[in-house]
């Protein structure tokens, strides 16, 4: 990953953002796998944003060795129990108040173990004794993962990392006697209410069924997900090596009938084909009488008009995702989460597709608090409004109806106006000096808020007077733009505005260049240690908040795309 130089000497450390991964819906009368996945896969994956938060993940044997290339996504967690990271993870996250009082974890801490306290404090698994029966078998990485073994539904299987293969048995064994799975566990053939498992060298297959997990086993064996080119290639794509990490395989798109309408998945209500739920049961509706009919109308099956065939231009897209995967890891102490995925919509990203915006916000006011930032390639507006009608081809007379309308109320021409209004690159901006008392007081003009505009002053002018002419000439005053170095300037406040046409630096500094990445073309930046610790002073009628906001420093979101693949990446910092 392509990472931009520090700032000085006395750097910030960090803070883990990493949230919870979702664990893969199971059968509802399997309760008591529960209870194993908990222990072993299913709580090390869901356990991740509460635990793996103070380890790190070292190299080494991985789950997705023990998963066939067949595999659909994949979400694994390492728990190893020593190392670096782990140690600055966790001296970071003590600095916060309420991790200390709630989880207060040491670094020489087996995490392992305290994850298993944790989930057995219930009184569940009454007589399990840690060091006897799970800690000589029990490894540090797990998985969760769906599999293709070629029935009609994807299969959910879990993976755990074994360090004694002869002793897991017996320990899954005693697992299952202390949790009230029943006798016969993973040695049955058929299922059993706990689920069946295979130990196959260094990994334990957990499935619905046994027989279910050798199919895995034998999947995997000479064709393993490790393996695979689109694997490799995508978590290549997601950077180095972190303590979390996400694929999914081009195969999902098999599946998405499974899981709703594919226009849905891909483009929402808009672009699914499906028509309005209320236009399906208005005729029923007409001649609804009772409370009874009423309910039935709406809670009727949509009508043929709803499953009309995905139109060329989505399926299209659906066609050109090749998959995708993502990282959570420690870099140089910071905690980042970075994916990339394959651009199954050039036709929309290539308009993003320019450093223009990022470099604007780099060239902000260094007290800068808060920024957004983009580009748009010329012609933007009017794909945007094809790309529309290609995948809604039954709504476009309506979309022309509205720019219609638009243009006729507002004496804007679409796209002409829109595409000068916002001209080659935008920055929305807040600055430093934020008074709450004067912003009360005085109203917007108050407000150190700005947006930066590339693109000519008089013609972006002429734009914002058609606007004042529609609103009302009471907003006349906040539209007027400044011309400073081939970029307009508009902002509420007349201090900031001058800041805007001549201060510069935020992109030298420290806090900047510690959250966004180098080849960002989208950027979002938030500067918690601006303007006095705002933050903090914003909470300070509540000294327990204030006190865990105190370590925070800075927030960046990157986006960019760079040979058909979009990346992004989110960082957060602590001083």
């Amino acid at each position: 990953m392509s990472m931009t130089p520090g700032g000085p000497a006395e750097r910030p450390e960090y803070l883990d953002g990493s949230g919870p991964a979702q664990p893969v819906p199971g059968d509802d009368s399997k309760k008591r796998l529960i209870a194993l996945g908990a222990i072993v896969a299913g709580g090390a994956v869901v356990a991740g944003g509460a635990w793996a938060a103070s380890s790190f993940f070292a190299t080494g044997s991985q789950p997705a060795e023990a998963l066939p290339a067949s595999t659909v996504a994949y979400v694994s967690v390492d728990l190893d129990p020593s190392g670096g990271q782990k140690i600055e993870a966790i001296k970071t996250l003590r600095k916060f108040p309420g991790f200390t009082d709630q989880v207060d974890i040491k670094s020489d801490e087996d995490l392992r173990e305290r994850l298993f306290e944790e989930i057995t404090s219930s009184g569940e698994c009454e007589g399990l004794d840690y060091d006897a029966d799970v800690k000589p078998w029990l490894g540090s990485r797990a998985a969760m993962a769906v599999v293709d073994l070629g029935e009609d539904e994807p299969t959910p299987v879990g993976v755990v990392q074994t360090s004694d293969a002869g002793k897991a048995e017996d320990g899954l064994s005693a697992l299952i006697d202390a949790c009230g799975g029943g006798e016969d566990g993973g040695d049955a053939e058929a299922s059993t209410d706990v689920g069946g498992w295979v130990v196959e060298g260094d990994w334990i297959v957990v499935a619905e069924t046994r027989e279910i997990a050798q199919k895995v086993v034998e999947a995997a064996d000479g064709s393993p997900l490790a393996g695979d080119a689109a694997f490799e290639e995508w978590t290549g794509e997601a950077g180095d090596d972190g303590f979390m990490s996400m694929y999914v395989g081009k195969a999902v798109t098999k599946y998405m009938d499974d899981f709703g309408a594919t226009g849905a998945m891909l483009g929402g209500p808009l672009f699914s084909g499906a028509a309005d739920p209320m236009e399906l049961s208005s005729e029923c509706l007409a001649g609804a009488t009772t409370t009874e009919e009423i309910d039935a109308c709406l809670n009727e099956p949509a009508s043929e008009t709803s499953s009309e065939e995905v139109p060329p231009e989505l399926q299209q897209m659906v066609d050109d995702f090749d998959g995708m995967a993502a990282t959570v890891r420690f870099d140089d102490g910071a905690v980042e989460i970075e994916y990339a995925t394959s651009d199954y919509q050039p036709d929309m990203t290539k308009f993003l597709a320019s450093k223009t915006g990022a470099e604007m916000v780099a060239g902000l006011p260094e007290d800068t608090i808060a920024a957004f930032g983009f580009s748009l390639g010329e012609g933007w507006a009017q794909g945007l409004l094809d790309y529309i009608k290609s995948v809604a081809p039954d709504e476009a007379a309506s979309v022309d109806d509205q720019i219609a309308q638009f243009e006729s109320e507002t004496g804007l021409a679409f796209p002409e106006d829109i595409e000068t209004l916002l001209g080659e690159g935008v920055t929305v901006s807040v600055g430093g000096g934020i008074d709450p008392d004067a912003i009360a007081n005085g109203g917007p003009q108050e407000v150190p808020a700005g947006i930066t505009i590339k693109g000519d002053a008089d013609e972006i002018q002429a734009v914002l007077d058609k606007i004042s002419a529609a609103v009302g000439y009471e907003a006349e005053d906040y539209l007027q733009v400044t011309e400073a170095d081939g970029h307009a300037v508009l902002a509420l406040q007349d201090d900031y505005r001058s800041s805007l046409e001549s201060e510069s630096g935020l992109g030298d500094s420290a806090a900047y260049t510690d959250v966004i990445d180098g080849d960002a073309q989208t950027v979002f930046y938030l500067n918690f240690d601006a303007d006095d610790d705002w933050l903090v002073r914003l909470a300070e009628d509540d000294p327990e908040i204030s006190k865990n906001l105190e370590p925070l420093a800075a927030f960046g979101v990157s986006g960019w795309v760079d040979d058909d693949v979009v990346h992004g990446l989110v960082k957060i910092t602590t001083d």
